[in-house]
């Protein structure tokens, strides 16, 4: 069977809706600029791993979204971020969980990757941190820190500047690629759900919201506890692995999770080249190169689609 085109998905998070009129093209446009440049490094060759960790690298750069800068505050008035990696060859799988001070939490989970001790909390983190020496990062806006000094008065409007879903709890990056070798892979960071009891374990470092497989991989946004209760991520790829197209994955588990009252989405790519995306929300932050176009999940208003193999 000949290998499909290198494929990309990438998601901004979940949400009720954005804030404004004029939000859909500010998100679209900080979209593709991940987008676009990440999909030309795969289809030149770039492995699946490696473009996932890229493409997470510059959302959490965007304060736009709640990962890396711009990632929400917990309810102490700190910022602990969680990220996890899926190499799908090797069904590994590496994270950090309620990690502070650092630019980019996904470079964690890739340095975890060739260890013998995958996932890490906090001071593990800290610690790899300074092992790999990267210099402390403050990564507060001061957009956060106004919507947790509103949410302290009790007059949370959730509409600060450059804020882009109306509720923090919502947001996370991700991406998931299939590369020129036919390996696929996934990434996925947050910034938690804000005002978050200490210690709270999101779903972002954990495989029901990041898992990747030779068959599928995908990531995951939305209620990180409705997230983990479905172990959507996984629960996906395992229906992949056991004979189902993507379509079906999708619409089976988003079925499922819509019934039981759950507020997430997805994205995913198969082995055979198809793009996935599902959501319970109303609202999917996501865009994707299918090897001949770009397109995205803004303005659509039906909860689950697929791209052509």
């Amino acid at each position: 069977m000949s290998v499909p085109l290198p494929k990309l998905i990438v998601h901004g998070g979940a949400g009720s809706s954005l804030q404004s009129k004029g939000g859909a093209p500010a998100v679209r446009e900080a979209l593709y600029q991940v987008l676009l440049p990440v999909y030309d490094q795969l289809s030149q060759g770039l492995p699946a791993l490696e473009a996932v960790v890229r493409a997470c690298r510059l959302l959490e750069d965007d304060p736009r979204f709640n990962a890396g800068t711009g990632s929400v505050l917990q309810s102490d008035g700190q910022i602990r971020m969680s990220a996890s990696l899926m190499d799908g060859p090797r069904r590994r799988f590496s994270g950090v969980i309620n990690v502070s001070r650092v630019q980019h939490p996904i470079d964690l989970a890739l340095a975890l990757q060739s260890g013998a001790d995958r996932t890490l909390s906090d001071q593990g983190g800290a610690e790899l941190a300074r092992e790999l020496g990267l210099p402390p990062y403050d990564p507060l806006t001061e957009a956060r820190l106004q919507e947790w000094l509103q949410e302290r008065r009790g007059e949370s409007r959730r509409a600060m500047a450059g804020v882009v879903v109306e509720s923090p709890g919502r947001g996370t990056i991700g991406a998931v690629a299939l590369d020129n070798y036919g390996q696929l892979a996934a990434a996925t960071s947050t910034g938690g759900k804000g005002f978050e009891r200490l210690g709270r374990v999101s779903d972002s470092a954990t495989p029901a919201g990041n898992y990747a497989s030779p068959a599928a991989a995908v990531s995951c946004t939305g209620i990180g506890e409705d997230i983990i209760e479905e172990c959507l991520a996984a629960r996906i790829v395992i229906r992949v692995e056991d004979g189902a197209d993507l379509e079906t994955a999708f619409r089976r588990s988003l079925a499922g999770s819509q019934e039981r009252g759950r507020d997430l989405g997805a994205i995913g790519i198969d082995a055979r080249g198809t793009i996935g995306w599902g959501k319970t929300s109303q609202t999917l932050l996501a865009a994707y190169h299918d090897g001949d176009t770009p397109g995205d999940t803004l303005g659509m208003d039906h909860n689950w689609g697929t791209g052509v193999a």
